[in-house]
């Protein structure tokens, strides 16, 4: 009988470079593999391991041997995945525990033979990567980021664009149950004693406590899940210190398996939902905050943050983010920034927030161009309300499904969930985006030259359509529907000028 050889198929090299990250953390382990623009590089790969290295740590000073062999299976496997992807470079860290524990250099002389370079980081370089993480998602953050990990919590001042003073408190949620077996009011006394000999009581009067780490993360799907929300995108999602307190009292009588099946919130996390909330109770009782606003980005994308150029973290997210999935999926690479400048006179008056999502909106406009021409419209909706952006809040996201749905041929129906996340006036307002970059894709065929040729301008009574001679021949019945259709929305005459 013949002998099969079986060889690795050849694989061609990615076209931009590929990297990844492996975060040893005090609960959890966990691999990201990243490739695209790099103020906001997709993820092609994203895997975690509870080990729990740091739940010992505390009582004994030593990482548990079954933890250490967990974390170390998962490190050998997250080397060879990325050897397989063919990651151009690997950056492993490890937190709290294995800084804190007798036997952390164990685990790193072993990650060592397995071809990783730990780098142990120390709580403060902990919480600027942790800052900068949430900067890199919200750039306009101004407030306390608060990173709990199972080892440690870190607390970070972020505003203009920067993280000014931190600090590190060994609060990881691993060691707060523990801390809470004497009772609520010591621990309260306990957290309190800790942030005013580091002097930060106060220190978020008045500010939003932005909520990094998975433990955190886990509580708002759980609010989410208590309040029906509408759309169960966690990044920016916000909780009332109110909300909080309520929380804290579903978490006590909640049955464990009732927990367990709401999605996204893993069987590792669940147990530790409480101290969580308790952890989260006292802060912003003690920082003053006024309110939380979770953050889906931390630690890692706080590294990747930081090593970029200073031309590169100016960068606007949403907009990176928006243009390098338009090229993705669109036609034509340079269509959506050309069409929102050719609507832009129409909206002059806009205020910058609304501009920046409108901007977004054309840059996504061609999305749908390949799927079925029934169900244009619904891949808008889709890619606007469940895309992986940062930056935008549900409310933003709302508005720029509506214009894509619009612009898609959708007309002026609302699907849900959008009319939960905006008010009338606004998704009417995102209908008349709709219409008018609609207008310019059938005009233009998708293409840059007949945009950059034309214009169209608003005089207050006339919605002036312009065309040179020797373009008139675009202008066709199609054309002209609509053309009427968005002159008749934002209550214009349609007139055409031929030059």
């Amino acid at each position: 009988m013949a002998t099969l050889l079986f060889r690795k198929p050849k694989v061609e090299a990615p076209n931009t470079p590929r990297t990844a990250i492996i975060d040893i953390g005090s609960n959890s382990i966990r691999l990201v593999v990243y490739q695209g623009p790099p103020r906001l590089p997709a993820i092609l790969f994203n895997e975690k391991v509870m080990a729990g290295l740091g739940r010992a740590v505390s009582a004994t000073g030593n990482i548990e041997t079954k933890a250490l062999n967990t974390a170390m299976m998962a490190l050998a496997r997250f080397a060879a995945v990325a050897t397989e992807m063919e990651v151009s470079r690997i950056r492993t860290v490890a937190t709290a525990a294995v800084r804190d524990a007798a036997n952390g250099a164990m685990l790193i002389e072993r990650a060592r033979k397995l071809g990783l370079d730990v780098e142990l980081l120390s709580g403060d370089q902990e919480a600027v990567a942790a800052g900068e993480g949430v900067l890199s998602a919200i750039p306009d953050a101004n407030g306390i980021v608060g990173d709990l990990g199972g080892g440690s919590l870190e607390l970070v001042r972020v505003r203009d664009g920067a993280v000014h003073d931190r600090v590190s408190f060994p609060l990881g949620v691993l060691r707060v149950a523990k801390l809470r077996e004497k009772g609520s009011r010591s621990f309260d006394r306990h957290v309190a004693g800790l942030l005013d000999e580091a002097g930060w009581i106060g220190r978020g009067a008045g500010l939003p406590l932005y909520l990094v780490g998975g433990s955190w993360r886990s509580l708002a799907r759980l609010d989410m899940s208590v309040h029906a929300y509408p759309l169960p995108i966690i990044h920016q999602y916000e909780m009332a210190p109110a909300a909080i307190t309520r929380l804290s009292r579903t978490l006590s009588h909640i049955a464990k398996g009732k927990l367990r099946s709401i999605p996204n919130i893993s069987s590792g996390r669940a147990p530790m939902l409480g101290d969580a909330a308790a952890v989260l109770g006292v802060l912003l009782k003690h920082l003053w905050s006024s309110t939380t606003i979770v953050s889906s980005f931390g630690l890692r994308e706080g590294l990747l943050f930081g090593g970029l150029e200073n031309t590169e973290r100016s960068q606007d997210p949403l907009i990176v983010a928006a243009r390098d999935e338009g090229r993705r999926l669109g036609r034509f690479a340079e269509h959506g920034d050309v069409l929102d400048q050719w609507i832009a006179p129409l909206f002059a008056s806009e205020p910058a927030a609304l501009a920046r999502l409108r901007h977004a909106a054309c840059l996504l406009a061609d999305v749908g161009w390949h799927a079925n021409p029934e169900f244009r419209a619904e891949r808008g909706v889709e890619i606007a309300l469940h895309g992986n952006w940062v930056a935008i809040d549900a409310h933003g996201r709302a508005l720029i499904a509506q214009t894509l749905f619009t612009g898609l041929g959708g007309g002026a129906e609302c699907p849900d969930p959008i009319p939960a996340l905006a008010t009338s006036a606004e998704l009417k307002q995102a209908m008349a985006w709709g219409l008018a970059l609609r207008l310019g894709q059938r005009l233009s065929g998708g293409l840059a030259g007949p945009l950059q040729r034309t214009s169209i301008r608003d005089d207050g009574t006339n919605l002036i359509l312009s065309l040179t001679s020797a373009d008139q021949a675009l202008y066709s019945e199609a054309v002209e529907r609509r053309y009427k259709a968005l002159a008749n929305a934002l209550g214009r005459q349609p007139t055409l000028d031929i030059q």
